[in-house]
């Protein structure tokens, strides 16, 4: 295995669209990265250019302590598995996984070996004689994920391979993936643009936007500390809430106000910003609702969705604008019910208004 490094990757096209801008990200021997971003970001065009699909306009790539930016994809020694599985149809489970192995011109027993201990390792013993069309959706990527597998590459790049598959097996193969980067140790590079997936699966999650990388951190440290509020929103489901307003000081210290709303802040070095406009944020989860008339705001539920154990609320300020709330199902509540909404500090996220940068809260 290696490590990758990314070093100052700029990616345009004739057109002028530009996918990559200024792009620096070294990515560890046996990490699992997530790239992440909405459509258009550039990260699948990020992954292209790791594996020598596409070539980035200027920057370098590393594999290991090899310069392969100019180098063809055959030569990186990586493996990378599509979102279409594009497995050979003529070919059955045992074929598509060998095919690599005998391209390079593998001894044959050493094919026949590691066929076999990828075929176990991912439950596809009883599968080797099928062909693609014979199998379900989950079994064609576990065939692409072995292929990838037995060429023992230096690296494993995966663009959106869950994304054409079910609710549930989605859930079975991302717990799947994890284990094999464990018992692997592999490097990985994945990308996504379900945050969810960037959550549960990445030793690391990088943000992309517009080409540019916005944050690279842990999983929980890009849920707890955005580096702005486009990672902040970007981050979490349902997105975190947002509500513009201003810094004041009243007797108690440092209060964020905005129509309707009065929030009691923390002192993290926010007197600085009073009178400036500052966008507060809250996650669904840390809102309170209390129906005993103490808060810090008025709200009308305006919509209530169900989940099981819990209910999004949908939530209408008296000052004008809407926010989400997750509530435990027990939490009574119907639409045109009025509450009183409370923000606790620790929970609150401020960010510039003109930058979008986070803010000491």
């Amino acid at each position: 295995m290696a490590n990758i490094t990314l070093d100052r990757i700029d990616k345009r096209y004739p057109n002028g669209y530009i996918a990559a801008r200024g792009l620096s990200l070294p990515i560890a021997d046996g990490e699992f990265l997530v790239l992440v971003g909405p459509s258009g970001s550039g990260k699948s065009t990020v992954l292209r250019m790791i594996a020598g699909l596409e070539k980035p306009t200027c920057g370098t790539i590393v594999i290991g302590e090899r310069d392969v930016t100019r180098l063809p994809p055959q030569e990186r020694d990586i493996a990378m598995v599509f979102q279409s599985y594009a497995l050979y149809p003529h070919m059955t489970v045992r074929e598509n996984m060998a095919f690599g192995l005998r391209l390079r011109k593998q001894p044959e027993a050493t094919v026949v070996r590691r066929v076999a201990e990828v075929a176990e390792a991912l439950g596809l013993g009883p599968l080797l004689e099928r062909k693609p069309a014979q199998l379900s959706g989950g079994q064609r990527q576990r065939v692409a994920l072995g292929r990838a597998i037995v060429r023992e590459p230096k690296a494993f790049l995966f663009d959106e391979p869950l994304s054409n598959l079910d609710a549930q097996l989605r859930v079975e193969t991302r717990a799947e993936l994890a284990r094999l980067h464990r018992r692997l140790t592999a490097t990985m590079v994945y990308v996504t643009h379900d945050q969810v997936e960037a959550m549960t699966l990445g030793t690391r999650v990088a943000v992309l936007k517009d080409g540019a990388l916005q944050q690279v951190a842990p999983p929980m440290e890009l849920y707890r500390r955005p580096v702005n509020q486009f990672v902040a929103g970007f981050i979490g489901s349902p997105a975190m809430n947002f509500i513009r307003g201003a810094i004041r000081h009243d007797a108690t210290g440092p209060v964020f106000s905005a129509p309707g709303l009065t929030v009691a802040l923390l002192d993290g070095g926010t007197g600085s910003r009073l009178g400036g406009d500052v966008v507060l944020g809250v996650r669904p989860p840390e809102l309170v609702i209390d129906r005993a008339g103490i808060g810090d705001a008025r709200a009308a539920v305006s919509l209530v969705e169900p989940l099981g154990n819990d209910q999004i609320v949908y939530l209408t300020l008296a000052g004008g604008g809407d926010v989400l709330a997750v509530l435990s199902a027990d939490v009574p509540l119907a639409v045109d019910d009025v509450v009183s909404l409370h923000i606790p500090g620790p929970s609150v996220h401020l960010f510039d208004a003109a930058t979008g940068a986070r803010l000491s809260s």
